[in-house]
């Protein structure tokens, strides 16, 4: 079985799907400490050469997946040593993350040799990580570009910074990040793009992605303040809903006042951002208090702070914050944190594509993001569609 039916077996089924990736990652670990102990690659010739291959000889490891049936290489002139199976019981759970974080990172051969070592790998040659980056970068563009086959009624985007090296600086590039919630209330990971910034054209790149592969219409898209999104968004689902974020919309007003005041202020605007009309007075109250800059901030995002209202009462907690993303980018920041730059784009986006996968994972076979109780998707309400600000 090849690395492309590997993936489609882990996209469509996980518990199986999980047992061929670390199968198939096992193997390649012994594969590599075969080479090194035979001192010459498989099918090369070398004076360094110590041994002969033998074959291979079949042996069951059991995990947390199941039983895996591994392929032990066998050498001829002196024993074959693994360190895959008296390590793996105290290891299999960073195995995973090494599978799909660690070892395939691409990011630093450094990093990656580290990690490797501690399954007792050692001397990981640059051209075999290039070889098992580029073995990710499939696993990665296969989630990537797959269909989607299902109403999403919410959506949620948003983006992070990671600094990456541009020539002989350092640049900060943005990771975008769309998130959507079925109809059957589980969340998805749908898209992500690697850019030089937030402009409208690259979220207009990323939603046109997203309509390429299925996406036909949002109900309601949930993000931050920025322009871009509210543009972009606004031309490509048109007749959707913005929601502003509640806790970025009190973030920006926030900005706009001293310090001194910020509690009081973020404690008001809370208690107003269930009632509209209160909310109004609250913004000419500040204004009255000299602070207008505050009160122009509300005047400004009070259209697409209440549109999650025209939806089920129990799903608002939920679909008026970004606070869904905001954790998908937590994860993404503390997994990576230790990498400091990244050497490229394509490094950045292989190594957060990886994490998002497994985000998807724990996602689709956890518990649903919103109860079905009620229908999701809500009548025409008249709800405010996406002005751009």
């Amino acid at each position: 079985m090849n690395l492309r039916d590997i993936v489609l077996n882990y996209l469509t089924d996980n518990e199986k799907g999980m047992q061929q990736l670390i199968t198939w990652f096992l193997n390649d670990v012994m594969n590599e400490e075969v080479a090194q102990q035979a001192g010459v690659l498989r099918h090369a010739r070398s004076s360094s050469r110590r041994a002969h291959r033998n074959g291979y000889r079949s042996r069951s490891l059991k995990t947390r997946f199941g039983e895996l049936s591994l392929q032990k290489p066998q050498l001829r002139q002196i024993p074959f040593e693994t360190k895959v199976f008296e390590r793996y019981s105290r290891t299999e759970k960073a195995l995973v993350n090494v599978i799909i974080e660690s070892y395939l990172q691409g990011v630093s051969t450094r990093n990656v040799e580290n990690v490797i070592s501690h399954l007792g790998v050692n001397q990981i040659s640059a051209s075999y990580v290039s070889k098992v980056a580029r073995e990710l970068d499939v696993k990665v563009t296969e989630f990537m570009e797959r269909t989607i086959d299902s109403h999403i009624p919410y959506l949620y985007v948003d983006a992070s910074y990671f600094k990456v090296r541009d020539g002989v600086k350092y640049v900060n590039k943005a990771l975008l990040v769309v998130v959507g919630v079925r109809t059957d209330g589980y969340r998805e990971i749908l898209g992500a793009r690697v850019a030089d910034a937030e402009h409208e054209l690259t979220w207009e790149g990323i939603f046109s992605d997203l309509k390429e592969r299925g996406l036909s219409k949002v109900d309601l898209i949930i993000s931050d303040s920025h322009t871009g999104i509210q543009s972009a968004a606004g031309k490509m689902f048109p007749g959707s809903s913005w929601q502003m974020c509640h806790v970025h919309f009190i973030r920006a007003v926030l900005r706009k006042v001293p310090r001194k005041h910020h509690k009081e202020i973020a404690e008001t605007l809370k208690e107003c951002l269930s009632d509209s009309g209160r909310l109004q007075e609250y913004a000419v109250q500040l204004d009255e208090r000299g602070l207008s800059r505050a009160a122009d901030t509300i005047h400004r995002f009070h259209l697409g702070l209440m549109n999650y209202r025209s939806f089920p009462p129990e799903f608002w907690k939920k679909i008026r914050t970004t606070n869904l993303l905001e954790r998908v980018h937590k994860e993404l920041k503390r997994r990576s944190r230790k990498i400091g730059a990244f050497p490229n784009d394509a490094s950045l986006f292989r190594l957060a594509g990886s994490i998002l996968i497994d985000i998807n994972e724990e996602w689709i076979t956890g518990n649903r993001y919103l109860s079905v109780k009620s229908e999701m998707i809500s009548p025409d309400t008249g709800c405010a569609e996406f002005t751009a600000i």
